[in-house]
C-alpha cells in the first residue's frame, strides 16, 4: 500500500454556509433526511467548523526533480474564496 500526497483548499464560513450548517444541524436533530442541496454544499461530509474545500486544481500542478516529487501551488491562479491551503498524505 502506498502513500499519496493531496493538497486542498478551504473557503471560510460564510453567510451560504453558516444557513446550510442550520439546516443540516435542523435535520440531523430531528433525524431527518439532508436534502440534496445541502449534502452537495458540504461534499457529502459534516460540516465542519473550518468552511468548506472548494476547487484549487487549476492552481496546483505535480513537481518532481533529481529525487524530489510534491505540488507547487501558483498563488495568483487560487480562487479569491480560498483562504487556507491544507496537505495531507493519506495511506
Amino acid at each position: 500500500m502506498g502513500m499519496s500526497t493531496h493538497v486542498v483548499g478551504f473557503q471560510p464560513p460564510d453567510a451560504e454556509w453558516k444557513q446550510m450548517e442550520r439546516v443540516w444541524v435542523a435535520c440531523v436533530e430531528a433525524e431527518v433526511p439532508i436534502p440534496v442541496e445541502v449534502d452537495r454544499f458540504f461534499g457529502g461530509e459534516d460540516p465542519t467548523e473550518g468552511g468548506r474545500e472548494i476547487d484549487i486544481s487549476a492552481a496546483v500542478t505535480e513537481y518532481g526533480a533529481e529525487g524530489r516529487s510534491g505540488f507547487e501551488v501558483e498563488l495568483a491562479k487560487l480562487p479569491r474564496k480560498c483562504k487556507t491551503l491544507r496537505f495531507y498524505n493519506a495511506w
